[in-house]
């Protein structure tokens, strides 16, 4: 993609309404998913009908945890109170407290690739064998579900923990405890009802698959790039074709990353008005990719060896 693309995929106009509404239509999407999943299910039909629609729940799950995202910045809803409620079920929901992770994510804005980065742990740390940041990889691309709590349980409960403000810590203990109460009365009444099919389709397989997709998209934008300015530290996508065009809308245009960077407090509607940018203005910086395949394959280029962050340029890593 050249300067001249980039520039010429601006949106020159204001957000459309859909645009500014795209977690409500992911969020309704999902719902018919769910209800037809459900149908299907219940019938008895073959389990082939369900698979197709439980990749689409899975797509549009991976939607909604881009909406907690959203609403860990305050951009989900016009409402402080709706958009910590709303930050706090969908918390609930992916096994993640919302407090916990709103701190977090601040420490990867405030120093993006470096050390202090806490969601880019152990990849910007040349300190971290290859095969412990390998290790680390694999598991969080394979099991999102269980890794990403963990990553972020870690940030919390390790010594040193950047997450210091006892009213936050108190909170962030509550809404584990709340999460815990949460999913005890799920099991329960799954278990009552013996809904555990429904659960599996429902809920289970594509909750896996979504976190996954989350952990996958997260990687793309960052892992394997040691540059020191924002573009050379992200990679963005900007799609020409409405396909990729509907992919954005779907995860809150996240894929415009480096804009999301420079400008956190924007609402994901409007990002697409900046992706002039994107557009390099230093040697190391790249352009946006022009689909997230083409991304995918920088991204797998460099798993082998997966680091972050510009102090690898000088740093000596450990090699076992």
């Amino acid at each position: 993609m050249t300067r001249e693309e980039v520039e010429n995929l601006i949106e020159p106009h204001q957000p459309h309404w859909v645009s500014r509404s795209a977690f409500q239509v992911v969020i309704v999407l999902f719902f018919f998913t769910e209800t037809a999943l459900a149908a299907v299910l219940h019938s008895g039909s073959s389990v082939w009908l369900a698979v197709p629609l439980v990749l689409l729940a899975s797509h549009l799950m991976h939607g909604a945890l881009v909406g907690f995202h959203e609403a860990s910045h305050g951009l989900l809803r016009r409402s402080r109170r709706l958009n910590e409620v709303h930050g706090i079920i969908l918390g609930v929901l992916s096994f993640m407290s919302f407090s916990l992770y709103r701190a977090a994510h601040q420490t990867h804005h405030a120093h993006l690739g470096a050390e202090r980065d806490e969601e880019l742990w152990p990849f910007v740390h040349p300190g971290m064998s290859r095969w412990g940041r390998v290790l680390a990889a694999f598991l969080e691309l394979t099991a999102g579900l269980l890794y990403t709590p963990f990553l972020f349980l870690r940030t919390f409960l390790r010594t040193g923990s950047p997450i210091r403000n006892m009213k936050v810590r108190r909170r962030i203990w509550a809404e584990l405890a709340l999460m815990v109460v949460v999913w005890i009365g799920i099991v329960s009444a799954v278990t009552y009802w013996h809904a555990w099919r429904y659960f599996l389709w429902m809920y289970l397989v594509p909750a896996i698959l979504a976190a996954n997709l989350q952990s996958w998209r997260k990687y793309i934008e960052h892992v394997g790039l040691t540059g020191r300015t924002v573009n050379s530290s992200t990679r963005s996508i900007v799609a020409e074709g409405w396909l990729g065009r509907l992919v954005a809308f779907t995860l809150l245009h996240e894929p415009y990353h480096g804009v999301h960077h420079k400008y956190a407090g924007l609402p994901h509607a409007e990002l697409p008005q900046l992706a002039s940018e994107l557009v390099p203005t230093a040697a190391e910086e790249r352009l946006p990719y022009q689909s997230y395949r083409r991304a995918l394959l920088d991204l797998v280029r460099s798993l082998p060896d997966p680091r972050v962050g510009a102090q690898w340029r000088t740093a000596n890593p450990v090699r076992i």
